[in-house]
């Protein structure tokens, strides 16, 4: 088949309809009408000699001719984006453009609103989307849907599976309220398990310190469950509450919230923050100046310590 005849804008569309696995989700992607998608299958179909898409039930599945092609398509359009980006030039002082950055409300408290504060005198013409981590995260990720996730690795070990970056580390400690009489200047495992106790999981995402307490057998008197963690340092104030959480995240709210820090009563590793992004932006020029500028600041954080 000459390569002449072929629109290449077809490879746009088969990768939005391979990913959505729908004529409506890829539409929107493409920001074209449905009609003009479904006209577009329609070509797609007689050009594979397959239905690509086949319907069940309410939902569409890809035909086996369709799953083998998921990986090529994305491939060549990758590679036709860096022979474009090879020549593209990125100006963080002029450059207008939006970054989508997915991070808890933890990486955004202790990280990013410093690092922002110091882009936007950097690249005043930049724009920051940032959304919570769901437990779509890796879904996101793979459409190509974030421009970064920063996430544990603990949680997520797939990340090794993509081009990604050590940040950060932070250490745990056991948070109570300021008076709390019950809690000394040691807390002991029997008092931890005793002391009714703030959890924090992300849907149904365990957090990396629930995890390790979940492996150790540590009996936790569970009185709250929050989806943030830069709420539980105010659910502690006037009650008898433990909670674990990050140093950094308890200095920044030691005033604020009233709380004291203790050490745990048990051995907990650190958590490692890294940074994950798709291939679709490795070779961008913009999206490399942002990489560079999150590593080199967590760098300075982390030495400041």
């Amino acid at each position: 088949m000459e390569l002449s005849r072929i629109d290449l804008n077809l490879l746009v569309a088969l990768d939005a309809l391979l990913t959505e696995r729908s004529v409506t989700r890829a539409a929107d992607r493409l920001s074209v009408g449905q009609p003009a998608m479904s006209a577009t299958l329609v070509r797609l179909r007689k050009l594979f000699d397959d239905e690509l898409l086949l319907r069940q039930g309410r939902g569409m599945i890809l035909t086996p001719v369709a799953e083998a092609l998921i990986e090529p398509v994305r491939d060549v359009i990758r590679h036709v984006e860096a022979v474009f980006a090879a020549r593209q030039t990125f100006e963080p002082s002029t450059t207008r453009r939006t970054f989508s950055v997915t991070a808890n409300d933890y990486v955004t408290r202790v990280f990013l609103q410093p690092l922002l504060e110091v882009l936007a005198a950097e690249a005043p013409n930049l724009s920051f989307d940032i959304n919570a981590v769901r437990d779509d995260y890796e879904t996101r990720l793979s459409r190509e849907e974030t421009d970064l996730l920063i996430i544990p690795s603990q949680v997520f070990p797939g990340h090794t599976q993509y081009s990604h970056e050590v940040v950060f580390q932070d250490r745990y400690v056991c948070a109570v309220d300021a008076d709390n009489a019950d809690v000394g200047e040691v807390l002991t495992l029997e008092q931890f398990s005793e002391l009714p106790y703030v959890a924090f999981n992300v849907g149904l995402l365990r957090s990396h310190v629930e995890l390790q307490l979940d492996a150790q057998g540590i009996a936790r008197n569970t009185q709250v469950s929050i989806q943030s963690p830069t709420v539980a340092p105010y659910l502690l104030r006037g009650t008898r509450r433990v909670t674990i959480i990050q140093e950094r995240l308890g200095r920044a709210f030691d005033e604020a919230a009233r709380l004291r820090l203790v050490e745990p009563p048990v051995e907990l590793a650190p958590v490692t923050m890294v940074m994950v992004w798709g291939r679709h932006a490795e070779h961008d020029p913009g999206h490399r100046w942002f990489r560079q500028r999150v590593a080199a600041f967590a760098q300075e954080m982390m030495q400041e310590d």
